[in-house]
This record gives C-alpha cells, sequence and structure tokens, in this order.
C-alpha cells in the first residue's frame, strides 16, 4: 500500500510543477497547484511510514521527474531529442530498480 501513496504522492508532484508552469497569473490554477504540492508532500509523509526515507524520496522525486518532462514535451512542445529521452530512461530504471531491491 505504501508504494501506491508513493506513486499518488508522485503524480501530485508532476501536477504541482505543470502547475507553476500553467498558472500565468491565473488564481484558480494556482490555488489548485498549491494544493497538489499540499497533497504531495502529505502522501510522501504517508508513504515514509513504510518505505526507507532515501528509497521513497528517490522514487517521489524520480516520478515528478519524468511526468514532468513528458508533460513538458506533450503540453509545452519541449524538446523530445534522443539524448533528453535516454537520460529520462535511466531514471525510470533506476525508480524501478530500487522498488525491485526494497521490501
Amino acid at each position: 500500500m505504501a508504494w501506491l501513496i508513493l506513486f499518488a504522492a508522485g503524480l501530485f508532484e508532476i501536477g504541482w510543477a505543470v502547475g507553476l508552469k500553467a498558472a500565468e497569473g491565473r488564481a484558480w490554477v494556482i490555488a489548485v497547484t498549491i494544493g497538489a504540492m499540499v497533497a504531495s508532500v502529505a502522501l510522501l509523509y504517508v508513504a515514509l511510514r513504510d518505505l526507507p526515507l532515501g528509497t521513497a524520496y528517490a522514487v517521489w522525486t524520480g516520478i515528478g521527474a519524468v511526468g514532468t518532462v513528458i508533460c513538458g514535451i506533450v503540453l509545452f512542445g519541449e524538446s523530445a531529442d534522443a539524448v533528453r529521452l535516454g537520460c529520462i530512461a535511466l531514471i525510470v530504471i533506476g525508480i524501478a530498480g530500487l522498488k525491485l531491491v526494497t521490501p
């Protein structure tokens, strides 16, 4: 269950990062972004009750980084060159590796 909570925390991490880019001074987007920040950290807190700190934090930031890059490409037309995607793939491999070696 802690892994599912951590995954949800990572999704909220993506949400607030995208919200920062998309806000453009709109109060409702800023409010949603702040809500996503709070939810992300709160869920990370809950996941940390059962998962090691280093693993949980690395996975949380990794999910946020990978998801934010994908959203940047899809939503904001950011670069999707092979080197960038290769580096993101390395993060995904690291996240999978941490999941495999953590009970």
